[in-house]
């Protein structure tokens, strides 16, 4: 079985997160990253032109109905909610979830419903509770669910949460999050 989706969610200390994850990242990887990080509604496009900068797969905001391609990494843009359809994305201006719009709980959700145990989730550092209804979700629906370890993440609450509201896969440090994701993502094939 092949993974249709890797799904992962942040908010303080993201970027520096995102970074140690998407280095390394081969520029083979083959399935698609769609990546909620909390930001600011007036935030401007720099998160995309900076995580670029530390990977060689496609990084882009993603735009209402985009196709969704292996080997792309996907943004959410400020203030809209990115949701998984089957084959693309859809944005929403509904409300936000856990005072986050995007909410992290929003895509994951939206990926379970849609691809079921083909989903990865992972749950990056961050300062509040989004993500862990998703992640229970991706994992009650047979999908993988990474964490990463509070005592290394830059704020400890969203891991944190997660692994209380989850009987989560893998709690790893940030450097091991990459080769698991290549290991999982490569290894079996059909």
């Amino acid at each position: 079985m092949s993974f249709k989706i890797v799904v992962i969610g942040t908010s303080l200390g993201g970027f520096s997160a995102l970074k140690t994850v998407l280095v390394n990242l081969p520029n083979d990887f083959q399935a698609p990253i769609a990546i909620v990080q909390h930001r600011h509604k007036e935030s401007n496009k720099t998160l995309k032109e900076l995580l670029q900068e530390h990977t060689d797969l496609p990084v882009r905001e993603v735009e209402d109905k985009d196709e969704i391609v292996p080997g792309q990494i996907y943004l959410a843009p400020a203030d809209y909610h990115l949701l998984v359809e089957p084959g693309y994305f859809t944005l929403s201006i509904d409300e936000p979830v856990s005072y986050a719009r995007p909410s992290i709980d929003v895509l994951f959700e939206s990926a379970a419903d849609v691809y079921g145990e083909r989903v990865i989730g992972v749950i990056l550092t961050g300062a509040n509770q989004d993500g862990k209804q998703g992640l229970k979700k991706v994992k009650a629906l047979g999908g993988m669910t990474i964490v990463q370890e509070p005592t290394t993440a830059e704020s400890s609450i969203m891991p944190g949460a997660a692994i209380s509201a989850v009987a989560v896969d893998w709690i790893l440090s940030l450097s091991e999050i990459a080769p698991l994701l290549v290991n999982l993502c490569h290894s079996i094939r059909n």
